[in-house]
């Protein structure tokens, strides 16, 4: 499994939280849709049991991260 291929994908997750932490609901779910296209895309080339693991942690980590900018929007 080429670990490359997730780097854009923390980063980009770490960019969420960072938005959360700063109470900008707006721009955290702009980024979170753009991370969510990106982990599309990488689940369409996937081959690799060990791909699919890794991107479904993903998939967990970003519906988490949706319900907290739905919070945080209904706190704002």
């Amino acid at each position: 499994m080429d670990k490359n291929k997730f780097s854009a994908l923390r980063d980009g997750v770490q960019e969420i939280i960072d938005l959360i932490a700063c109470k900008n609901g707006k721009e955290a779910n702009n980024k979170l849709v753009e991370v969510s296209e990106e982990l599309d895309e990488l689940l369409d080339h996937a081959e690799e049991d060990e791909e699919l693991i890794e991107i479904s942690k993903y998939q967990v980590l970003l519906n988490q991260l949706h319900q907290r900018i739905v919070q945080l929007d209904g706190q704002v």
